[in-house]
């Protein structure tokens, strides 16, 4: 018997449009193509250390940040586990801290990942901030790129919010 091409699936999410595109599409595959489903946020905490190592921030403006950053990616993995269960789909969540692309890494070893899911870079708003961040997310995608030992989709499709309401 062939095994599935996929049966294990973690979504890596950052709060950006992209990533919660990519939290859909994860969710679409999970339902559709019955597999398990993980979605992960990672603190930064290792771009935050090198902010407050070069005195871009002190330590108490790190402490906020991370507390806020942490408080954020535990409301995106709250709002995926509702948006998964409006589509029956049953998700486990992580939140993890460190460096974004090695936790993902780990979290889907750990998990026994197929398959890990990222949203794709667009070409929106081009104010600094979002350049840097999206850089920052450019970055780490590469490094889950090359650094997997399974397969990795990146989403790009702008429409998935259409097809996930359809589902």
């Amino acid at each position: 018997m062939i095994k599935p091409l996929f049966q294990k699936i973690v979504v890596a999410v950052n709060g950006s449009e992209q990533s919660l595109r990519a939290a859909m599409y994860g969710i679409m595959m999970a339902k559709m193509f019955k597999c398990e489903l993980k979605a992960v946020y990672v603190v930064d905490t290792d771009t935050l250390r090198q902010l407050e190592l070069s005195k871009f921030f002190i330590t108490e403006e790190v402490s906020r940040y991370r507390a806020n950053l942490k408080s954020d990616g535990e409301r995106y993995l709250s709002y995926l586990k509702r948006l998964a269960d409006e589509k029956s789909v049953k998700i486990s969540v992580e939140l993890k801290e460190g460096a974004v692309w090695s936790e993902l890494i780990k979290s889907a070893e750990e998990f026994d990942a197929d398959l890990i899911v990222l949203g794709g870079k667009t070409n929106g708003a081009n104010s600094m901030s979002s350049v840097l961040r999206r850089d920052k997310v450019s970055a780490a995608n590469s490094e889950i790129i090359g650094s997997s030992k399974c397969n990795v989709l990146v989403v790009k499709d702008a429409d998935v919010e259409k097809l996930f309401k359809l589902l």
